[in-house]
């Protein structure tokens, strides 16, 4: 005879058996080895463009002093509504995709161009004619934070006739998400339908990072 569930049902079991699972390992920072939470900063190590985890305390002691060797990452992110660019223009910065990044490296003393591939972020020769004209028609590029924050470029949509390019400020760990999302997902020539969903999602996150709200209204 089957004996009657204890009172409650068998949902105490359940959660006996979700307690039993193991839970993946947390974040840590990069520095101190405090536990993160999910939502968490940044430091970018400008000498080698490597980016670390950081808990609060780590992140003021180590990115506030004058000739630091890190630099704190900002969370804001801006969608540019009113880029200006021209296909012209796009064409002369001679990138073989239509995503790319853009900031300003204090170590190399120059704006750098990078695009996310199946080997992780590579870096285009950029022709400074063509940039110093995108500047000068978006001045807004001019206060761009060195090495941290970068102008994020869609314009994949715009190349296949599907929607409009985008065209974002933002801080440097997005744009390696970007990269990883692509590096992690990419199948074959065309990358595969998955990635491009992923990707897909990665831009609708940027947007709510931006302040977009349902219906195009922007906060």
């Amino acid at each position: 005879m089957q004996s009657p569930d204890p009172p409650g049902g068998p949902q105490p079991f359940g959660r006996l058996r979700e307690f039993a699972r193991p839970r993946p390992p947390a974040e840590r920072c990069d520095l101190c080895g405090r536990e993160l939470g999910s939502r968490h900063d940044h430091l970018m190590e400008p000498a080698v463009r490597r980016l670390l985890c950081a808990c609060g305390p780590c992140t003021v002691l180590f990115s506030n002093q004058a000739g630091a060797r890190y630099k704190r990452v900002p969370r804001r992110v801006r969608l540019l509504e009113d880029f200006r660019i021209t296909d012209q223009q796009w064409d002369g910065l001679r990138l073989p995709i239509h995503l790319a990044f853009f900031f300003h490296s204090t170590p190399q003393d120059r704006v750098v161009a990078c695009y996310p591939s199946p080997a992780g972020a590579t870096e285009s020769l950029l022709h400074l004619d063509t940039w110093d004209e995108i500047v000068t028609a978006n001045p807004l590029l001019a206060t761009m934070e060195a090495d941290v924050e970068a102008l994020l470029a869609n314009r994949v949509g715009h190349a296949r006739g599907s929607g409009p390019a985008e065209y974002y400020l933002a801080p440097a760990d997005q744009c390696f998400r970007l990269v990883g999302i692509i590096r992690a997902g990419w199948k074959g020539l065309s990358g595969g339908t998955e990635v491009w969903k992923d990707i897909a999602q990665f831009f609708d996150s940027l947007k709510v990072e931006a302040g977009v709200k349902a219906g195009g209204v922007y906060a």
